[in-house]
């Protein structure tokens, strides 16, 4: 099994440990040097939906630690959107719960098989996913894969996937910026 860190975004987490977010973006590059591309994880969600069920939300890919419980997963424009609860009554999901709110931790990781990708240069491009966990962790491979926001946010669906998309714009801009360097200083050399 493989773990890639992406993005997650809470919209709402309120006493109940209820959260929602996303657990990988699209076409974004991380260190591991590989992206996720769109409907990559729908023939994966189709069989985990016909078994009335979700992969596991487990503490840091620990397959010993489940904290909680996913309760939606869809891919959209902007990548693998899910909606869960911690399940508080269990110690490592009320841990988890403080640790969300005051911002100690702020990601998500996923755990699957790659089942079809190619390579694009450096780029491992993930096609098919099959999709077994997804974990809240500390550390996170892809650069914005972190939680922006873990209380009452208010702000719509509409205004959140904005947002990311001006995370990602800007991640696109601060790459090519770092090419130009790079490509002026070896000219130069």
């Amino acid at each position: 099994m493989q773990f890639l860190n992406y993005p997650m975004h809470i919209k709402s987490m309120d006493q109940t440990g209820v959260l929602e977010g996303y657990a990988s973006v699209f076409s974004t590059v991380d260190l591991q040097n590989e992206i996720v591309q769109p409907g990559a994880f729908q023939k994966s969600l189709a069989m985990w939906q016909e078994s009335s069920n979700f992969p596991k939300m487990l503490w840091q890919h620990d397959p010993t630690s489940p904290i909680g419980i996913w309760e939606h997963m869809a891919e959209d424009q902007y990548g693998l959107y899910v909606r869960g609860r911690l399940l508080l009554d269990v110690q490592k999901g009320r841990e988890a719960h403080s640790l969300l709110q005051s911002g100690a931790i702020d990601g998500l990781s996923i755990g699957f098989v790659s089942k079809q990708a190619h390579m694009n240069g450096k780029v491992r491009v993930l096609e098919e996913i099959d999709l077994f966990e997804v974990s809240l962790v500390t550390f996170m491979a892809n650069p914005l894969a972190k939680v922006t926001v873990c209380k009452h946010w208010t702000d719509s669906y509409e205004q959140t996937i904005g947002f990311m998309n001006r995370l990602k714009s800007l991640k696109k801009a601060m790459d090519r910026a770092e090419w130009r360097v790079k490509s002026l200083i070896l000219e130069h050399s």
